[in-house]
Parts: C-alpha cells; sequence; structure tokens
C-alpha cells in the first residue's frame, strides 16, 4: 500500500475519516468535561482536564481552542487541504463611535466581553475560533469537527451571537452585524516557526469578509451557498444581490436575524 501523503492526511482529518484521530476523538469524548480541543477532542475541565494536563495535552498557548499535542503534530506535519468548509464573520458595527465615547479600558472591557459571547456561542456549535481581529470574530466550521451539517451550525452560531448581544432587540449592549457563506478553502497550517497557524485561506473566507461589512446591526447575511447546504428556511427572507469590493462576481444572499 503506498504511503500516505501529507495532504491526504490532512483532507482526512479535516472531513473526519482519519481512523487515528476518529479514535482519539472517541476516548477522548468519555472523558468529562468541555470545552475540548477542537481536533482531538481532549477535555480541558474537570478531571479530564487535570489528566490531560499532566499527559502534555493541555491547552496550548498557541491556539486555546487546540491541545499542545494537537499544534506539535501541526508542526511536525505542516500543510493541509482544500476541503468545503462553513465560515462566520461577525463584528462591531460602529465600534470608532462607540470608542470614541468611553475611556480605553471600558472600550477593552466592553470588546472583551463581545469575545467571550462569541467564543461561547462557536464552542456550543463546534466551530473554531479562528481569530478575534480588532472588533470582529472569525470562526470556521469544518466537516470533520462540526460534522456535515457545518453550515448550519454557522448560522446558529451567528443567530446565538446576536441573541446574546442584545441584537434579538431594540437595545443591544454591542451592535453586531454577521455573514456567513461556505465554500472551498484551503485548511491547514500556514506560516513558519514559531509563526505557523492553523486558519483557513481562499476565495470563501475573503468572501465572508467582504459580506459582513455590507451586514447592518443585528442583521446576518447569508451566502446562497451557505442557505443551500445550511437548508435555510428562507421564506419571508429578504434576498439580496450584492457587489462586493475586489470581487468580479456579484454574491446572492439572504438576510436573517436573530430569530428565525
Amino acid at each position: 500500500m503506498a504511503k500516505q501523503t501529507v495532504e491526504e492526511m490532512w483532507e482526512q482529518m479535516l472531513t473526519g475519516s482519519y481512523p487515528r484521530l476518529h479514535g482519539m476523538r472517541k476516548i477522548w469524548g468519555a472523558l468529562p468535561s468541555p470545552p475540548r480541543c477542537k481536533l482531538c477532542n481532549a477535555p480541558f475541565s474537570g478531571f479530564g482536564g487535570i489528566l490531560m494536563r499532566a499527559i502534555a495535552y493541555g491547552p496550548s498557548p498557541l491556539n486555546r481552542r487546540l491541545c499542545k499535542w494537537c499544534i506539535r503534530a501541526m508542526h511536525k506535519h505542516p500543510g493541509g487541504a482544500e476541503v468545503d468548509v462553513s465560515v462566520l464573520f461577525a463584528d462591531v458595527r460602529g465600534s470608532t463611535g462607540i470608542a470614541e465615547r468611553m475611556p480605553p479600558a471600558d472600550f477593552s472591557r466592553l470588546l472583551a466581553r463581545f469575545y467571550g459571547a462569541a467564543a461561547e456561542v462557536i464552542d456550543e456549535q463546534d466551530g473554531i475560533v479562528d481569530k478575534f481581529v480588532g472588533d470582529g470574530a472569525v470562526a470556521l466550521f469544518i466537516p470533520g469537527f462540526a460534522g456535515s451539517d457545518h453550515a448550519a451550525s454557522a448560522i446558529a452560531a451567528a443567530r446565538g451571537l446576536l441573541e446574546q448581544t442584545g441584537n434579538d432587540g431594540q437595545d443591544p449592549w454591542i451592535p453586531v452585524g454577521a455573514a456567513v457563506h461556505t465554500g472551498r478553502s484551503f485548511v491547514g497550517t500556514v506560516g513558519e516557526g514559531d509563526a505557523r497557524d492553523f486558519t483557513a485561506l481562499g476565495d470563501a473566507v475573503n468572501t465572508t469578509a467582504r459580506l459582513t461589512g455590507l451586514a447592518g446591526a443585528g442583521e446576518i447575511l447569508i451566502s446562497a451557498e451557505a442557505a443551500t447546504a445550511g437548508n435555510l428556511e428562507t421564506a419571508g427572507l429578504e434576498r439580496r444581490t450584492l457587489e462586493l469590493r475586489g470581487r468580479d462576481q456579484p454574491v446572492d444572499a439572504w438576510v436573517a436575524t436573530a430569530r428565525p
């Protein structure tokens, strides 16, 4: 049997068909308690978390959503694969004006609260927080970890975040807009040495970012691709055809809110 290439290994891992990782997720899943490593399912809390830290499976300081063992494995086998993923971007609307009207320390605490709310809903839907940048959050919903319904999970996370931030009513504690798109991306390790990170790159990620910039407070722009993949009920939703900066082709998107 031909030796498996690094790309083939990554593809199996990202689609949930890598035998070794599947076995590890099953074993570690039997131990308490969440939160867990998004790759191998090692617990970070409770008795299981204590055990994992004792054998060097604790949270990695490079990415708190992944364990040290998985980070080491990525560094040992750098690479990735092109797979279908769903991407969620969410950011604060009017953050410049908000920052202008409050002391910097208060603004920092407000953003920290937003980051915490985003991390919670993303974790609940088995997504991976890719990064917090400025006033925004980026999350990946990868089939191997979020399941075949990764688009529906990304949409549910976006709705959960709007609800958590009060954007399901008239008086949010922070105004948030979001977007969800599904498409082909390169997912894997990017960079070299200590600057290496686990992330996703490609048109699907860029499209989601551009969509988010057009979402108003309390809105989720869900691309037609994500809506189809996530079996979104579109009856009664507004549909927009959007021209995105830097992109030749327009994107069709549905306008959703916190509540279906």
